[in-house]
Order: C-alpha cells, then sequence, then structure tokens
C-alpha cells in the first residue's frame, strides 16, 4: 500500500477506536432505564454515530484503492488501541495479557501487511 493509503487506514482505526470510547461514554451517560428521548437526546451517542458515519466513509474509500487482505488486518490495532485509550482517557484498567495480546496483532498486521 502507498504511503498515504497506509496513513488514511491508521487514521480509520484510530477514528473506530475513538467512536469505541464515545459509545463507552455514551453508555455511561444512559440513565438506569433510558427512555426514548435518553437515546435520541444523548450527546455521546451523537458524536460516535457520526464519527463512525466518516470513518465508514473513509473506510469506503480505503477498500476502492486498497486490496481486503491489505487494509483489513490494520483494524486489528483497534484491540490494543481502545484499552489503551480507555486506560488513558477513562481510567479504565490495562492488564499485561492485553498488552502482549496486542503486540501479538500488531506482529500479525506486520506480516500480513507485508509485500
Amino acid at each position: 500500500m502507498s504511503p498515504l493509503l497506509t496513513l488514511s487506514t491508521l487514521i480509520c482505526v484510530l477514528a473506530i477506536s475513538a467512536g469505541q470510547l464515545l459509545f463507552k461514554k455514551a453508555a455511561l451517560a444512559l440513565p438506569l432505564q433510558p427512555a426514548l428521548q435518553d437515546w435520541l437526546l444523548n450527546g455521546w451517542l451523537i458524536a460516535s454515530l457520526a464519527l463512525y458515519g466518516i470513518t465508514t466513509l473513509g473506510w469506503v474509500w480505503i477498500l476502492r484503492h486498497a486490496p481486503l487482505h491489505l487494509a483489513y488486518p490494520f483494524m486489528g490495532l483497534a484491540f490494543l488501541i481502545v484499552p489503551t485509550l480507555a486506560w488513558a482517557f477513562l481510567g479504565e484498567p490495562l492488564h499485561w495479557r492485553t498488552l502482549a495480546g496486542g503486540v501479538l496483532i500488531m506482529a500479525g498486521v506486520a506480516l500480513a501487511s507485508a509485500s
């Protein structure tokens, strides 16, 4: 993949990961028994859906220019990025097994995307 396409793919993965954090914030903002208006007026949910929509358009652009077998392994990086961001911004625990698994995933991404 070209450097621009690789960068675009990484940005897409980062945006998907950020969207996961926004979904978590949306879930935390809901009352225990949410009504329809709680869902519709949830700013975190609206932001996460907007980010996912934009990211989906970017992903379609990426797939137009890159083979799926090269682009898709990058999505595996989200398995490391999301827990790391959740630790940094939401105070969630980050275990060594998550990091070790992330290193293995990154190795797999490097192997799968090597030409």
